[in-house]
């Protein structure tokens, strides 16, 4: 979102670090809750007009967008169980994310740094 959205703190160095992964030829992966989550804050906000844009830039950046499955879900209701501060959506990327091997993230998030053999990118 701070890609796409509004002036942010973290518009200008996620723009950086974006072109820096590009640049490296980085393969870059999203799932469909990143999709989702540009509908419902455009929805929220009354900016609807601007959903197509943004999912448009969103999929012309990454190689690829997997699909959130039953097992993910499963996975994800088994880790916000066990640990009382994880959101439901960190939940359902780092099961997303175990599902395809991925290590690394994009994400000015801090919680991601509690997960274990997990990368969390966000400095230039």
């Amino acid at each position: 979102m701070y890609l796409i959205g509004a002036a942010h703190p973290h518009k200008t160095e996620a723009h950086v670090i974006l072109e820096r992964l590009i640049a490296s030829g980085q393969r870059l992966v999203t799932d469909v809750e990143v999709l989702q989550e540009i509908l419902h804050r455009y929805t929220a906000i009354d900016r609807r007009e601007a959903i197509g844009p943004a999912l448009q830039v969103t999929l012309d950046i990454v190689d690829e967008v997997v699909s959130i499955e039953r097992a993910e879900v499963l996975r994800a209701a088994e880790i916000v169980q066990n640990r009382a501060l994880m959101s439901a959506r960190d939940a359902v990327h780092i099961a997303v994310m175990e599902r395809h091997g991925i290590r690394s993230i994009l994400s000015f998030d801090g919680d991601f740094d509690c997960w274990a053999g997990l990368d969390r990118i966000y400095r230039v």
